[in-house]
Formats: C-alpha cells, sequence, structure tokens
C-alpha cells in the first residue's frame, strides 16, 4: 500500500492517540478477563495461547479502527518493505542478545549449558518445528507492532520529540501489560514486584529500539521482526538450552537483572544515534 508522498496528515495526532489508547484497552480487556477469570484452566486448556494472541493482536485492531476513522484509510503504518539492512539489523539484536546473555550465565555456571538438548534442538528434523515456531512468533508480535510502532509511535513523533516518544510509548506498552502479569501468569520465577520492575526498566531500554528502527527504516515489518524474534529467542530457544536454576531465574529472560543492563545499554545506543532519524517533530510523524 502507497505511503503518502510527503503532505501533512489532516487530523490531530493527540486526538488520534487518545482515541487509540481508548480503543486498545477496552479490546484488550475481554481479553484480559478471559486470561484472568480461570488461569490455571486457561493454561490446561491451551486457552491462553488462544487468548494471548488475541491480545497480541488487539493493538492492530484498535489501530486500524482509528485510522479509519480519523483518515478514512491505512496510510501511515509503514507497509512499505523497507530496506534488506534494517530487516537485519532487526533479526540480529535479538540473536545477540541472546547469545550474550544466556553465554554468560553458561560460561559463568549461573545457569550451566545443556549440550544434549542443544543437538536435539539443532538436528535436522527439529529446524522444521523452530521455523514453524519463530513464524508463528513474528505473526503474533506484528500485531502488537501495527499498534504500538505503526500508530502510536508516529503519531506522537508529531507533536514531540524522539526521546518522549521512547518514554511515552514504553510506558504504555508496559502498563498494557501489567493485568496478564498481574493475573495471567506472564512474569519470571520471582517476587512480583521485581517481574514488574525488571520489566519496565527494559522497555525503556527496548522501546528505544523499537522506535528507532520503526522511524529510520519507515518500515512497519523490522520492528515486527524485531519483536517476533525477540520473543522467541529469549522467551523460548535460548531457554530451551539453558539448565534452570534460582540464580538463573533472577538472571535471564524478559525478567532478569541481565535484561534490563542489555537493554539500556542497547536503548542509550540508539538514543544517540537519533541525529540519524527524521526531523522531530515533524506533521506526518517522521515517516
Amino acid at each position: 500500500m502507497a505511503e503518502p508522498a510527503g503532505a501533512p496528515l489532516a487530523t490531530n495526532p493527540k486526538q488520534v492517540v487518545a482515541t487509540y489508547l481508548v480503543l486498545v484497552f477496552a479490546f484488550s480487556s475481554v481479553f484480559w478477563y478471559l486470561i484472568a477469570a480461570r488461569p490455571q484452566a486457561a493454561i490446561d486448556t491451551g486457552l491462553l495461547r488462544y487468548s494471548g494472541f488475541l491480545l497480541m493482536w488487539c493493538p492492530a485492531f484498535a489501530a486500524i479502527v482509528t485510522r479509519l476513522f480519523f483518515q478514512k484509510n491505512l496510510d501511515g503504518f509503514g507497509f512499505k518493505i523497507g530496506e534488506l539492512r534494517w530487516w537485519l539489523l532487526a533479526f540480529a539484536i535479538p540473536v545477540a542478545v541472546g547469545l550474550v546473555m544466556f553465554g554468560s550465565a553458561w560460561i559463568t555456571g549461573i545457569a550451566p549449558f545443556l549440550p544434549d538438548k542443544a543437538l536435539a534442538l539443532l538436528a535436522l528434523p527439529a529446524l522444521e518445528t523452530i521455523l514453524i515456531a519463530l513464524g508463528f512468533s513474528i505473526i503474533s508480535a506484528t500485531g502488537e507492532e501495527l499498534g504500538w510502532r505503526g500508530l502510536l509511535v508516529p503519531e506522537l513523533g508529531r507533536f514531540t520529540t524522539f526521546t518522549q516518544v521512547a518514554l511515552l510509548s514504553a510506558f504504555i506498552w508496559g502498563c498494557w501489560h501489567l493485568p496478564v502479569m498481574f493475573a495471567g501468569g506472564y512474569h519470571g520465577t520471582g517476587a512480583l514486584w521485581y517481574s514488574v520492575v525488571t520489566f519496565f526498566l527494559s522497555l525503556f531500554g527496548g522501546s528505544t529500539i523499537f522506535a528507532w528502527i520503526r522511524l529510520r527504516s519507515g518500515s512497519i515489518w523490522p520492528a515486527a521482526l524485531l519483536h517476533g524474534s525477540w520473543n522467541y529467542c529469549i522467551q523460548t530457544f535460548y531457554p530451551s538450552l539453558t539448565a534452570t536454576t534460582e540464580a538463573g531465574g533472577a538472571m535471564l529472560g524478559e525478567f532478569g537483572w541481565f535484561c534490563v543492563i542489555i537493554s539500556i545499554l542497547l536503548g542509550l545506543l540508539f538514543w544517540h544515534l537519533r541525529y540519524m532519524l527524521p526531523n522531530m517533530p515533524h506533521p506526518e510523524g517522521g515517516l
């Protein structure tokens, strides 16, 4: 779908953002309830998987409704393919972060490497399973990205700076996760407060990366690839190669202290590179 040729969008970005947030939280509340009402039953029956998938697509549904209401079209999402280098960067980040994070635990013995699991997982018959799981993760993440980076980030960029875009989108993104963290079992192995704190701190760095790659590439697809690859690598692939330990639970994954450190460091790096982005504030949302 063709993007606008540079003419300012005839919409009020603050109204667009406000409407989107009302819709995304309203749509999501249905699935928050389904997940929270009977969390163990949802886990046992597989309902959690489907509810979780639909929940991740609520940002996309809300964004589509918002765009159609204000613009009568779907311009502005960043549907163009973009340059290959941004796709490669998007895939390389979670692979490298996971290797550094879990590799540190393997080397130090905090959470030992499992060679038998690695051999089984990397065998040729298992590659199909890996690709299917990765593909499903990317499809799921695309639902979120169409909302957070397809609409929210560009619209915020129409009336504020990149720093504020990164911080505001991170805070909103984190708040959207809170219901499933408190009632749906989406948290780490330790205390819930620890998971909430580490998750929010990681998001402030991670959101900077996501916003930067979305605005720099002008495309939503690298952000979707980054999100889906991150979820698969950090939540599934590397953990499957790693022994479960108490110290490892506090260190590894999305709720670990290592994720906070590496996410903030990478976030600061991309924040430093903000000079490479389109001028902000920008009437067209930096597209």
